[in-house]
């Protein structure tokens, strides 16, 4: 068994001198194929995870300021735009699952005349099963 004495030199069994054979490239090729393969679902996963968060979020918030709009003028508003013009709401929030301000489904009653709930305008389905919609 013959030892390499040269310094610097490697004794790895695919070393070259010239550099990295093409099965250690499809190796690691293979390797991080593998890892994007289960990085990928997760990172879908995730980003559905915060847009439902931030639904919630905005839901709390509108609902909130719906509420206290009630308790200051006695009535429920018309309109989200009616609270923003009111000063309850620096602006409309984007819908984080449309993308879009418009979106926004608003459940009007007639007997209190005025808007009483809000909710996302898609029509997907929660990761909890129930339809955005419906939150």
């Amino acid at each position: 068994m013959a030892r390499n004495t040269e310094i610097g030199k490697r004794s790895w069994p695919f070393s070259s001198p010239q550099g990295f054979t093409i099965i250690e490239l499809m190796i690691v090729v293979t390797i991080v194929g593998i890892l994007a393969t289960l990085a990928v679902p997760s990172y879908h996963a995730a980003i559905i995870k915060a847009k439902e968060g931030a639904l919630r979020q905005d839901l709390f918030s509108l609902r909130d300021v719906i509420d206290q709009h009630r308790a200051d003028k006695g009535k429920y508003p018309e309109t989200i735009e009616a609270l923003v013009s009111a000063g309850y709401l620096r602006r409309v929030p984007t819908d984080p699952l449309t993308g879009s301000t418009t979106t926004w489904q608003e459940m009007v009653d007639e007997g209190e005349g005025g808007m009483v709930d809000v909710f996302s305008g898609s029509d997907l389905v929660g990761t909890n099963g129930v339809p955005y919609n419906q939150w």
